[in-house]
């Protein structure tokens, strides 16, 4: 007599046929997601673009000020290409994350549906935060410290201008927004080892050294060489850090909790 865990197994299970096609279905979904919001993001392209360079609009003092430049006929056109595929995958990810999971979840028992869900929603939200982190934080400090690198033309030394061009300044926060958003999903990715066994709050915290010394190895990596931009990233990510180690305890409790219910000795 097969048990009702046996039973659910049994329902999800289908040929591999029809897993290809599924598969093929969430694919185009995603697609067609991520085309649109491309078209309509490229539409918005130059207002998508104002409102990135508003880090260095703050930095000069005002718009006039913020004078950009790009040195060969198609670059700006290029620049708004890589804003709408940027803004398009930005946009487009809670369509393309749902149909992983729609895709993902019939092979995952009902528990395990339940627990996953927090986490994709955990997940775009802590990728925001950092995003977040570089538009109001990192991005204005770099442009503040870059700007005031400035010469001014004196008797015998010549005037040295910061003049950034369009393309490049997209590329420098593109780059901080992904090492950003990337670097906080560490609570995630650490509370899913702990749900699976292979960490533990204990092993976090007798590996807090070497965390520190990882967390600034990979801002170094990550972000541009300078270190303005590898702070701003170190050090929030530390902070993340100590909270992972907080909520690994919380999932620890919960299926401490868990075990007591089902009268399973944790010797």
């Amino acid at each position: 007599m097969t048990t009702a865990v046996e039973d659910e197994v049994e329902a999800s299970r289908a040929p591999l046929i029809d897993h290809l096609i599924e598969l093929r279905s969430r694919l185009i979904k995603a697609m067609v997601a991520f085309v649109l919001m491309f078209f309509a993001c490229f539409a918005l392209a130059k207002p998508i673009y104002n409102i990135l360079v508003w880090p260095y609009v703050l930095a000069v003092g005002s718009p006039e000020k913020a004078q950009m430049v790009y040195t060969h006929g198609l670059e700006y056109l290029f620049t708004q290409i890589q804003v709408a595929a940027f803004g398009a995958g930005f946009f487009a990810f809670p369509v393309i994350a749902t149909q992983i999971y729609k895709f993902v979840a019939p092979g995952l028992y009902k528990n395990e549906r339940q627990a996953f869900v927090p986490y994709l929603v955990a997940t775009p939200v802590l990728f925001t935060v950092g995003a977040m982190v570089v538009y109001f934080l990192a991005m204005p400090l770099l442009m503040k410290f870059s700007v005031g690198m400035q010469q001014l033309a004196v008797e015998g030394e010549p005037a040295i201008t910061f003049l950034p061009k369009v393309s490049e300044y997209l590329s420098l926060i593109m780059t901080l927004i992904f090492a950003f958003g990337i670097c906080f999903q560490l609570p995630v990715v650490l509370t899913l080892l702990a749900r699976a066994g292979i960490i533990d709050s204990t092993f976090l915290r007798e590996k807090r050294r070497y965390a520190i010394v990882l967390v600034f190895i990979a801002a170094a990596v990550l972000t541009p060489p300078d270190v303005i931009s590898q702070f701003a990233l170190a050090v929030p990510t530390l902070l993340l850090y100590e909270a992972s180690i907080i909520a690994v305890q919380m999932v620890e409790r919960r299926q401490a909790q868990a075990r007591k219910a089902l009268g399973i000795d944790d010797e």
